[in-house]
């Protein structure tokens, strides 16, 4: 089953300084049938604007994977740690028992991000906080895995969930195939940029691909693509 899920059709709010977008039900947008997804439970297409951001505020049993699209975001957060991490690249917190932070872009233009919540395996534990550079040409034509639940995956930045977090570029008539842990999986896909084909199934640039019940997954780029894909429990 491959639900396409076109942008114009997300949750959407205006702050001014936040322009968001919502794959699924958040804060003032609520749909029945689009709460989660899996153990999926937010996707938050994101754009703020330089010299704004969201100040400290609490989260706890999550996991919280941030995927910088343009410019950069800067994180500090109730354990000392701090970092800033760039477009193509990737933050993960686990909130664990609960942990504050807040995240700004510094930068002279805007920033875009993708935020994605997966839930963890358990309550709890110590919270934590990492970064890690993904050059985007080292994920030419392929799927690399950023962010884990599991330890096959020693590369990827580690997370408390049955999931994983996989991004990767391909050029327009490019095709890359990926194959579920297994059928029962929760897949979602979001082309940051470009059109593709998955499976038959024509997605823009921003739309969101829902997938489960599929033995393999065809990417095709209709255009130069940038994807994020998540296969969640």
């Amino acid at each position: 089953m491959i639900e396409l899920r076109p942008f114009k059709t997300l949750g959407a709010a205006d702050h001014g300084w936040l322009k968001a977008h919502h794959h699924f039900a958040f804060a003032d947008y609520y749909d029945p049938e689009r709460e989660s997804w899996g153990d999926l439970r937010v996707w938050n297409d994101d754009e703020i604007a330089s010299n704004t951001g969201f100040p400290q505020h609490p989260h706890a049993d999550m996991e919280i994977i941030t995927y910088v699209r343009e410019g950069a975001v800067s994180h500090k957060d109730s354990l000392g740690n701090s970092g800033r991490t760039e477009a193509g690249d990737v933050q993960v917190m686990s909130a664990g028992s609960g942990i504050r932070h807040s995240e700004y872009n510094l930068e002279p233009g805007r920033t875009r991000l993708f935020q994605i919540w997966i839930l963890p395996k358990r309550r709890g534990g110590t919270p934590a906080w990492g970064t890690k550079p993904f050059p985007r040409d080292s994920r030419d034509g392929k799927l690399v895995v950023l962010a884990s639940g599991f330890s096959g995956d020693p590369e990827a930045l580690p997370i408390r969930a049955d999931a994983r977090v996989l991004g990767g570029t391909l050029a327009a008539g490019q095709s890359l195939t990926y194959t579920p842990i297994t059928e029962k999986r929760h897949l979602y896909l979001v082309a940051g940029t470009g059109a593709i084909e998955v499976n038959g199934v024509k997605a823009n640039a921003r739309d969101g691909v829902a997938i489960t019940g599929e033995a393999k997954v065809t990417i095709t780029a209709r255009e130069n693509a940038e994807i994020v894909l998540v296969d969640a429990a």
